[in-house]
């Protein structure tokens, strides 16, 4: 079934003053080619100050860019989630693996977020877990809920809990890592987090929770919340994520990927969430189950 489309909309920073629109189409959105852009502009698909824009037009920083992608056809998704709590104020629900929390990479309808809505139009996510992940998706249904916990996410005084299936034989029980997350270059994808010396300060606590001939199995608490941030701290201390097609060793991106960033195929799931409730104060403590290719693979 075809989606409604979506207008994606940006305004030219200066950094962008001057060049052409359309290399800056194949460079902002690079999953089409020049060529592809070229269509999609003689299709007047593309606005600048909301004029139809041919693609040699000359950029000017502050202009508002629309590109008005027609309806598709979005890739399946599970079309389920387990209710784990829900109260006038919150709704927790345990996502499961290839369903995206928010709109975005060619999803719009087939999300976490849209299911959600269509029961409970005011929730919104506090967080969000990437499309491959699983675990506690938590949702606040008022703004006062969603104005603290949001104000309260990345302290200590809500606890987050993932179990994570590494590559590699863990020479140690317990780790303190801090390497630091920000965007780097990629040849095919113009962009991705990764590791970074100039990236922002980022702290996970992992433990061994088991360990195989060629694997070992983490506990990892977040003390911070940056994008793929266990993905990237387990692969920057020698452990990338079993099946992860994006991150390899050192927490960089893989050169050749298997796939796009958001594919799934790697295990780390959103296992516990600890927090006062932001209304009534009451201590909550939510678990999701593991799915089942953790009892497969430990």
């Amino acid at each position: 079934m075809l989606n409604r489309g979506h207008a994606y909309t940006t305004i030219i920073g200066s950094k962008y003053h001057g060049r052409i629109l359309l290399s800056h189409l194949a460079c902002l959105y690079p999953h089409s080619t020049a060529q592809a852009w070229q269509q999609n502009l003689n299709n007047r698909e593309v606005t600048l100050n909301g004029v139809t824009a041919t693609g040699s037009e000359s950029l000017i920083s502050g202009q508002t860019l629309v590109w008005n992608r027609p309806p598709w056809i979005e890739p399946d998704t599970p079309q389920h989630f387990e209710i784990l709590f829900d109260d006038p104020y919150l709704l927790a629900v345990n996502k499961p693996g290839g369903l995206p929390t928010l709109p975005g990479g060619g999803f719009m309808e087939n999300t976490l977020l849209r299911m959600v809505q269509k029961q409970i139009p005011s929730a919104n996510p506090v967080h969000r877990l990437g499309r491959g992940t699983t675990g506690i998706v938590l949702f606040a249904k008022t703004a006062q809920a969603a104005a603290q916990l949001g104000a309260e996410w990345n302290t200590p005084r809500i606890q987050k809990i993932y179990r994570a299936l590494a590559q590699r034989v863990s020479q140690q029980d317990a780790y303190e890592i801090c390497t630091p997350i920000g965007l780097v270059p990629h040849p095919r994808i113009g962009s991705v987090w990764a590791a970074s010396p100039s990236g922002k300060p980022a702290k996970s606590l992992a433990k061994v929770i088991s360990r195989t001939a060629s694997t070992t199995t983490f506990e990892v608490s977040l003390n911070s919340g940056r994008p793929h941030q266990i993905r990237i701290h387990l692969a920057s201390i020698g452990h990338p994520l079993v099946g992860d097609p994006l991150y390899g060793l050192g927490g960089q991106p893989l050169e050749n990927l298997p796939g796009l960033p958001g594919d799934g195929g790697y295990f780390l799931h959103a296992q516990f969430l600890n927090f006062h409730h932001p209304i009534t104060g009451e201590q909550i403590n939510l678990e999701a189950a593991l799915p089942a290719g953790f009892e497969v693979h430990e």
